[in-house]
């Protein structure tokens, strides 16, 4: 049975070394209806170390993973964890009665055959899974024994397209060219994450076989061509989309499909035809959307940009935490 969080919520995280982490011990620590009470690292026998960068905003130390410690002392545990050990660690809590918010990919796919492909470790779905993207799913979210919170290139895919596939205005072909900040590939070092070999260059990757392709085509139920791109950025993220329109299609079906999607999303901004900017949403839980339709060839291009340590995963992981606990689902977040 799940247990029934007191106020203020007792939240631990595990994995709070890593880039989104940090994040959510910032957002965590600052947060008025949460007590945090452990944040751990990635694994079991690294050594307990402080966070010079968090310094006066939480004094604590992270300390190791421990699974048992997690389930005796929280109600909610937060998960920036590889997806093997997500796998493994979201599953043994739920079966506690801990509620738990996953920012991996580890829960994030419904299909047996997709998830093995893409996520191996996760060889079964537990039950009280939901996909957690807050402005579409608060409602599932708010009863989930576990969020498994979108991907951060999936996130302003389906901002965008999720109300114009709704509206059934979308027909044919969907391209999303997208670009993001280095932290988007986590904190540990490789030759692509060099400075040396991404100041001054952009680099795409991972065409036809990129595992949140498959995250985005799962929630719209249609085929995209999704094309991702390292920039020489700290974070974050700029998508630009194209769309084929059904005949007839007008932009002001477009706009009104998206105002009516968002009309109480506080933390989505549409922008119409004024495009948006990586920097407008820098260090916010902010999404941005912005479009541009040639009516005539029934052709749409949406430009989406957020932050993809925040929107794209610590600051939603915490909207979905508020969900969850009945709060104001900005608690913390402004």
């Amino acid at each position: 049975m799940t247990r029934i969080a007191p106020v203020p919520a007792r939240v631990a995280i595990a994995g709070a070394t890593g880039y989104a982490g940090q994040e959510l011990v910032k957002l965590l620590a600052r947060h008025p209806a949460v007590t945090l009470t452990d944040a751990m690292s990635s694994g079991a026998t690294s050594a307990p170390r402080p966070l010079p960068a968090l310094k006066r905003i939480w004094d604590g130390t992270v300390v190791p993973l421990d699974i048992d410690r997690l389930a005796a002392g929280s109600d909610v545990v937060m998960l920036a964890l590889p997806e093997a050990a997500a796998a493994e660690i979201g599953t043994a809590l739920i079966q506690r009665g801990l509620r738990v918010i996953d920012l991996s990919g580890a829960f994030r796919i419904r299909s047996d055959a997709d998830r093995q492909r893409w996520y191996p470790a996760t060889t079964a779905l537990p039950d009280g899974v939901v996909y957690a993207l807050p402005e579409r799913h608060p409602d599932a979210i708010r009863g989930a024994r576990l969020a498994s919170c979108p991907g951060c290139y999936p996130t302003a895919a389906l901002l965008a397209l999720e109300p114009l596939a709704a509206a059934g205005l979308m027909e044919g072909s969907v391209v999303i060219d997208a670009k993001s900040g280095i932290s988007g590939a986590g904190k540990a070092p490789s030759d692509r994450t060099h400075f040396c070999e991404n100041h001054g260059s952009v680099a795409a990757y991972g065409i036809f076989s990129h595992r949140h392709a498959a995250e985005i085509e799962q929630e719209l139920g249609t085929t995209v061509t999704f094309v991702p791109h390292l920039v020489p950025l700290d974070r974050g993220i700029l998508e630009t989309v194209y769309v084929s329109l059904k005949r007839g299609t007008t932009e002001a079906q477009v706009a009104a499909a998206l105002q009516a999607a968002y009309a109480s999303a506080p933390f989505v901004r549409l922008t119409g035809g004024d495009l948006p900017e990586i920097k407008h949403v820098a260090y916010t839980n902010f999404c941005d959307i912005g479009w541009k339709v040639d009516e005539s060839r029934s052709r749409l291009v949406l430009v989406v940009v957020l932050d993809n340590l925040l929107k794209g995963a610590a600051s939603q992981g915490v909207q979905n935490l508020n969900l969850m606990l009945g709060l104001d689902e900005t608690t913390g977040l402004r």
